[in-house]
């Protein structure tokens, strides 16, 4: 699996080598905390993708417990240790991509939180690895 990260709010442009023969994972909105706020978050979430100009579609995760461990200066745990909250979102899931270059466009919300990410892929072949 090869994930790529969203952004804390605002759109980003990001370009990203990746190995052939790897399915990608990536969220268009997602959050954790506790069950209440990601029922609260998922009553509004949305987002599309599209890769190479062809829109995919997502999938909706309602709320799974997930235990992070975190090390200093993690974004997202803020601090070393390890925590267990619940994770919502939109996401894709795709099977690996062909080498060469693609564009994938993400984009994602949910009440007035806004996210995206304007991504230049670049799959490696096995000759280039």
């Amino acid at each position: 699996m090869w994930f790529l990260a969203g952004t804390f709010g605002g759109t980003l442009q990001r370009t990203c080598r990746l190995p052939m023969g790897r399915p990608l994972v990536f969220p268009l909105v997602n959050l954790t905390s506790d069950e209440e706020q990601c029922a609260e978050f998922m009553t509004t979430a949305t987002g599309k993708a599209t890769l190479d100009g062809k829109v995919i579609t997502p999938e909706r995760m309602e709320g799974d417990i997930v235990t992070v461990t975190g090390v200093a200066g993690n974004p997202l745990t803020g601090e070393e240790g390890t925590t267990t909250s619940y994770a919502c979102g939109v996401w894709v899931r795709l099977p690996p991509l062909k080498p060469g270059r693609h564009e994938l466009t993400i984009r994602g919300s949910s009440g007035g939180f806004r996210t995206g990410v304007d991504y230049t892929l670049i799959v490696q072949s096995d000759q280039q690895a």
